[in-house]
């Protein structure tokens, strides 16, 4: 990478992108394997789940998107899984960033992990600006932006840390802003932009959701628990589903609902044991 950018920036040599590659050559990161409806449905019914096939894509999305304005959490699996470290939407968990406590419920009931760790946000590319301070896209979740200054919350007095009186528990426990469960203690967030020429389908789902809530973001956290890789198969989707507290599983054009679920899948979630971190 080093020298790549001294090649380009130095001396002077040209880039060559087709334009079969849109925007760059990591086509949206989106370069790992896809599976069709037969081995996403083989999957299911091997562990006796209950679904619906919906194959109306724009119907899928209505539910999906009306699943999360009810609160409900989502692992989305669709597509071709992303290469690199960040689930950008095909392989993701999914949740309204407005909720004031789905940080730590994401943390502590799917990613068996510390309530306060953070999440990232998943942002409309052309409603970007109006939530954080950029004026760049960021289709690879790589870059840092603050929440705008209307959005905040409250307050930090880091004067308090340095003379040793400060809380960060009740720091931690605070809403930072009207998106409380991806806003850091600083305001900041590692946001992904979407938009309709890199990953059309998320596009879709993402403004499904905006045109329910006036809201363009989700949270946007990889499709795993603590200590697990991402997931691949639908066979890796479907496991953590059962194990982890996903309410819904929306894998191709396939909508699982854990309620739905036998009562003998259901007790199967929380009960797998991981190795601490």
């Amino acid at each position: 990478g080093a020298a790549l950018e001294l090649a380009h920036s130095q001396f002077g040599a040209a880039r060559h992108a087709g334009v079969e590659q849109g925007r760059d050559g990591m086509r949206g990161s989106l370069l790992g394997p896809a599976f069709g409806g037969a081995d996403i449905e083989a999957a299911l019914k091997a562990k006796g789940l209950v679904y619906h096939r919906v194959e109306s894509r724009a119907t899928h999305d209505e539910a999906v998107a009306q699943a999360l304005v009810e609160g409900l959490i989502i692992g989305r699996f669709d597509g071709p899984m992303e290469y690199g470290p960040r689930a950008l939407g095909n392989r993701s968990i999914l949740a309204d960033p407005r909720r004031p406590d789905g940080q730590s419920y994401i943390n502590q009931r799917i990613k068996f992990r510390e309530s306060w760790r953070p999440f990232a946000p998943v942002v409309l590319a052309d409603k970007a600006a109006e939530i954080f301070e950029t004026e760049h896209e960021s289709p690879y979740m790589l870059l840092i932006a603050d929440v705008r200054p209307e959005l905040r919350r409250g307050e930090v007095d880091w004067h308090a840390f340095r003379d040793g009186t400060g809380d960060m528990m009740s720091v931690l426990n605070e809403e930072r802003s009207t998106l409380p469960a991806i806003t850091h203690v600083d305001y900041s967030a590692r946001l992904q932009t979407v938009d309709a020429e890199g990953n059309p389908a998320f596009h879709r789902l993402m403004t499904a959701f905006y045109r329910l809530t006036g809201c363009p973001v989700l949270i946007n956290t990889s499709f795993n628990v603590r200590g697990e890789p991402i997931v691949c198969t639908p066979e890796d989707a479907v496991a953590c589903f059962i194990n982890a507290g996903i309410d819904l599983l929306a894998i191709g054009d396939f909508l699982v609902f854990k309620h739905e679920q036998p009562e003998e899948i259901r007790r199967l979630e929380g009960t797998m044991q991981y190795e601490p971190d």
